[in-house]
């Protein structure tokens, strides 16, 4: 692009910045010319390697006499000097001497970065211009558990005190001209994997890719409604993913982990139509799985009202299952549950036994006092029945946040506390389109003897369990709040496409120790800016970070100041990076 020099000019002055980054760089030549002219070697250079100052492409020990030569009296170039560099400080002495011989004998493979002064006059005036993206979520509120996708049906297990939620992994559609169409739950063959260990920062397993040609199971063609559960299966702990392949089976897939690598072990679905008892099911669909105090398995599944029988659809079944997990150990039992819709829950609270449901859209003028669209419950003193009808446990979640649609729940005892997992379409509302594309939250029950309350659907949700220790290595992706990013990975995850303003905010961390420097392990293609702050996104730095460019992991620490006591930590980017985990000091 030409650029015109005003005919008068004089002792110009060629100024080249950056808008997102404070990282240095370098030109190796500026040619002013006529327009047109072609200019010989344009856009050529010579490759650019730390500590290979003759640029010949090896490092040697010519490379270590000129480092030397330049220490003791000048460079051949700027580029000399920024190979003769190494470890990046911004000045050329006997440290890097030291490393580059220590390269040549082997003692190194690689040169290590020395920490930056920042320039806090420059971040500053650097994130003056950044406005921080916007969350779907408002400030002090916990609900939804995340944001960065969708994630319906939640199916709730607890393992070592630490709760992991499996969500169905709703996919935004669209109609020819762009416009959002209503779910029809069709794209969706993955399934989201988060877990807590506080209720509030939650961590970003990845989503599974479960059915379809790139999925495990790859019979299937949708995940949906999945449930989990763990057992002790010849001394060692096992994990099962059960999930429905759209309206017309049930499945599973098993793992050593609860986030995985999964597998399928049948290779077909678990539960058909031509298993007993469940050719006539309207929606073959829904599973709901526990593990009893003998280590048996106990599974829910059904669903949808057949024409004349709202009151008692008689749709929904439990099944003992075999010690493996994935086999049924007897032939599946109706439940006669009154005016059923979808949505099985099987529990065991204290010595009784628990199965929950949603009601369907037909409960005018019913003897239970139900409403349509709402959790209920039944009782029974054993896991395969008869059950006998308790009550209402969970109104519709429109009559809470003014959206209806299929409610969809989990029931999750955490350290003697009991939780209520559903869904809503808080998410969708806060982007501003219309759907049914769900996000799963939680709030906790209480109990009066055997009876349930009805549990209050609230956007404030639960208040954190415990803090957040910054003395150990703590991945990025747990997150209680985010904007703009995403994340990338299956079990051990990055977190990605940041962006200019993007944020990752961390609930409850626990600074009574202080803190002299925080380092984070993070990448960016063209260099980017952390501002650590807390309060808010745009709260006073507590210190700034400066992640090289190039696009490798690597560690870059920021010399903090004022962190003590608890505290909200958010992390805000300049531009384009990626980020790994992260220390306190």
């Amino acid at each position: 692009k030409n650029y015109q020099i005003p005919e008068d000019a004089t002792n110009m002055v060629l100024y080249v910045e950056t808008a997102e980054s404070t990282n240095n760089f370098y030109l190796d030549e500026a040619i002013g010319a006529v327009g047109g002219t072609s200019i010989l070697g344009a856009g050529e250079s010579k490759p650019f390697h730390l500590g290979d100052v003759n640029a010949d492409g090896v490092i040697n020990g010519i490379d270590l006499a000129l480092a030397r030569q330049g220490v003791s009296g000048a460079f051949s170039g700027n580029a000399a000097s920024l190979a003769a560099d190494v470890d990046q400080s911004g000045s050329v002495n006997g440290t890097d001497l030291q490393l580059i011989q220590d390269y040549l004998l082997g003692k190194i493979t690689e040169f290590p970065i020395a920490e930056k002064t920042v320039d806090t006059a420059a971040m500053e005036k650097l994130f003056a211009g950044i406005t921080p993206a916007a969350s779907y979520k408002a400030e002090g509120e916990n609900n939804p558990l995340f944001t960065q996708r969708f994630g319906a049906d939640p199916g709730v297990m607890e393992y070592n005190g630490r709760v992991y939620v499996y969500t169905t992994n709703d996919v935004i559609e669209y109609d020819s001209n762009g416009n959002v169409t209503e779910n029809t739950y069709a794209q969706v063959n993955k399934i989201n994997c988060i877990s807590s260990d506080d209720m509030v920062n939650w961590t970003d397993h990845g989503a599974i890719p479960v059915a379809g040609t790139e999925g495990i199971a790859k019979w299937a063609t949708c995940s949906w409604a999945p449930c989990a559960a763990h057992k002790t299966i010849n001394g060692k702990e096992k994990f099962f993913l059960y999930f429905c392949n759209g309206g017309n089976g049930v499945s599973v897939l098993t793992a050593d982990s609860p986030t995985g690598p999964w597998s399928d072990p049948l290779g077909k679905a678990m539960i058909t139509r031509e298993t007993p008892n469940c050719g006539d099911i309207t929606w073959l669909f829904d599973p709901a799985v526990m593990v009893d105090d003998d280590g048996t398995g106990y599974f829910c599944f059904g669903g949808g009202v057949p024409d004349g029988k709202d009151a008692m659809p008689g749709t929904s079944r439990v099944v003992k299952l075999g010690e493996d997990m994935i086999s049924l150990a007897g032939t599946p039992v109706t439940i006669e549950a009154p005016y059923l819709f979808e949505d099985s829950g099987i529990n065991k609270i204290g010595d009784t036994y628990y199965y929950t449901y949603c009601s369907n859209w037909n409960t005018s003028g019913n003897s239970y006092g139900m409403t349509s669209g709402a959790i209920e419950y039944m009782t029974a003193s054993n896991p395969l029945g008869p059950y006998t009808y308790g009550g209402e446990l969970f109104p519709n979640q429109g009559k809470f946040f003014g959206l209806y649609g299929n409610n969809h729940h989990s029931i999750c005892a955490v350290n003697g506390q009991l939780y209520l997992f559903y869904h809503n379409r808080s998410v969708e509302k806060a982007m501003g389109i219309e759907g049914n594309y769900r996000s799963p939250q939680v709030d906790q029950i209480t109990m009066a003897g055997t009876k349930i309350n009805t549990v209050t659907g609230t956007m404030k949700g639960i208040a954190q369990q415990k803090s957040v220790n910054p003395y150990v290595k703590n991945p990025a992706e747990m997150m209680s709040d985010q904007a703009g990013i995403n994340v990338r990975g299956l079990g051990d995850t990055v977190v990605t496409e940041i962006d200019k303003g993007d944020w990752i905010k961390v609930s409850g961390v626990d600074f009574s120790k202080g803190a002299s420097q925080i380092i984070l392990t993070a990448s960016s293609k063209s260099g980017c800016a952390v501002k650590i702050c807390t309060g808010s996104p745009t709260g006073k730095a507590v210190g700034y970070a400066e992640i090289p460019a190039g696009g490798k992991l690597s560690e870059v620490s920021a010399a903090v100041q004022g962190l003590t006591g608890n505290q909200d930590l958010y992390f805000v980017f300049s531009g384009q990076a990626e980020m790994d985990c992260w220390i306190a000091k």
